[in-house]
């Protein structure tokens, strides 16, 4: 059973991380367009964008899950078959997409926001209704995984415990809970929450698809939608954050428990996690007020109890506790680091008068792709290291500085965009023709292809590190994984 269980996680893990190194190289590709150094139809650019966003918050979403699944079965029976089907209808599903997108031309970005993909589309109807279609069948995918994953936490744990309640009513339970277990449960609960919304949304745009006559409310869909794409990204982190709880222990020799500051902090992040996403739409000034504050208090909320008890507690692991600082110990705080830089960045776009200026910058993607980038996918990495064992620690370092020499350069080109007002999602800044925006645009956006050519290399290395080393003894400092 462990061997299987180990074997339907390679599936998920290998997958998200192979479609990651597709997504960065379209990335790749987009900052060269705009830096004129290749040439893009826009209807090809906007393809290639949309297939970039939604690509890469799929497989990274997917394999945040997969994290979580695998840890979850240490402690409790999860469901081989139902982490099978839900890989084969993700597969399916990603397949489709890219054929939607890079041959069908479907380009209304990744949000994809009504009624843009069927407004007069530049792309045929076929692409529209094969992108919903392969979006629903991940949806599925999402939805029974993280379903197993609360039924398994749930009959090990029971449904009462999972939140950590009894700590914050000043209890102390018999059998401790593990801190994975209440952050697993929480990123399951607002992923499945997530994935709901997103799965009500894309089933009224089948409605639409089939009778073009329907019509559909935009801004109740852009709340429903934007709800389930800021919810899944966040809980990317945070199924991060799962990994350095559970596995940084092992190479600090500390236990990592819950107690009542980190209960209350995961239950508060839980909360304003699902309200959060109201800060996307300061713009609309159709909604209700009270809904852009709320969004705003949310968004500080979201940021601030969840950071504030992990980065203490990495803190607190690894002080004075001789942890030998090999690749997985270092990508987990580094990438905690890059996740508090994006943080911030965040927080400060999601302030309500800041957002007048940045909202439609590349400032946006700039914090974003921060705390993905060298947060998320940094911690993701780490834990890729040390589920396959890998010896290969020089390399794996040496990727490591890599990455984070192209990540950062990368990351600081979108900044200085949003700074200088630089629009994001525009296939080209020809048009900023005033103050030589349009020169310093196509300046920052080559030199941010370079970068992050950098950085896919430095990813590359890292892959090559894991098969060059897999199957190795455990690190020094490491104990077996219990499920090996």
């Amino acid at each position: 059973m462990e061997k299987s269980i180990r074997k339907a996680t390679i599936a998920w893990l290998l997958t998200a991380f192979l479609v990651f190194l597709v997504m960065v190289t379209l990335g790749i590709t987009m900052r060269l367009a705009q830096g004129a150094q290749v040439s893009l139809s826009p209807t090809t650019f906007y393809a290639i964008m949309t297939m970039h966003g939604l690509g890469m918050a799929g497989a990274l979403f997917s394999g945040g899950l997969a994290v979580i699944w695998y840890i979850t079965s240490h402690s409790c029976k999860v469901s081989l078959g139902v982490s099978w089907a839900a890989w084969g209808l993700f597969v399916v599903g990603a397949v489709v997409l890219l054929a939607a997108t890079l041959l069908g031309g479907f380009g209304p970005g990744w949000y994809a926001l009504y009624p843009l993909p069927f407004v007069r589309p530049a792309w045929p109807s076929w692409a529209t209704g094969a992108s919903i279609i392969a979006l629903i069948l991940m949806g599925v995918a999402w939805l029974i995984f993280q379903l197993d994953i609360l039924r398994a936490l749930a009959a090990k744990w029971g449904a009462k415990r999972l939140l950590a309640w009894e700590y914050i009513a000043g209890k102390t339970p018999e059998e401790p809970l593990p801190a994975q277990v209440l952050i697993a449960a929480m990123c399951a609960i607002a992923g499945t929450l997530g994935t709901l919304s997103g799965a009500a949304t894309l089933i009224l745009y089948l409605l639409k698809w089939l009778s073009p006559s329907v019509e559909l409310d935009p801004l109740l869909l852009k709340n429903t939608m934007f709800m389930f794409g800021h919810t899944i990204v966040n809980v990317c982190i945070y199924c991060g954050l799962c990994a350095i709880y559970y596995v940084l222990p092992r190479f600090t020799g500390r236990p990592w428990g819950v107690n009542r500051v980190t209960a209350i902090a995961w239950n508060a992040t839980l909360m304003f996690v699902l309200f959060a996403y109201f800060h996307h739409l300061y713009m609309d000034f159709a909604q209700v007020k009270a809904l852009h504050i709320i969004g705003q208090l949310a968004s500080y909320g979201s940021a601030l109890p969840a950071t504030a008890v992990s980065i203490f507690g990495i803190g607190s692991q690894v002080y004075k506790s001789g942890v030998k600082w090999s690749f997985t110990p270092l990508a987990f705080a580094l990438g905690a680091i890059g996740w508090a830089v994006g943080g911030v960045g965040a927080v400060v776009d999601s302030t309500i008068m800041v957002n007048t200026y940045f909202h439609n910058t590349l400032w946006v993607p700039g914090h974003f792709h921060t705390y993905f980038l060298v947060g998320y996918v940094l911690m993701f990495m780490g834990f890729l290291h040390d589920f396959f064992k890998s010896s290969a620690e020089r390399f794996a370092v040496g990727s490591l500085v890599t990455m984070l020499l192209g990540g950062y350069g990368f990351l600081l080109m979108f900044y200085l965009g949003g700074m200088s007002g630089l629009p994001r999602r525009v296939s080209s800044y020809a048009a900023a023709s005033f103050g030589g925006l349009a020169e310093k645009g196509a300046t920052l956006a080559t030199l941010g292809a370079a970068f992050a050519i950098v950085f896919l290399l430095g990813a590359i290395g890292f892959g090559f590190s894991v098969v060059k080393g897999r199957g190795a003894a455990p690190e020094a400092g490491a104990s077996p994984d219990p499920a090996s």
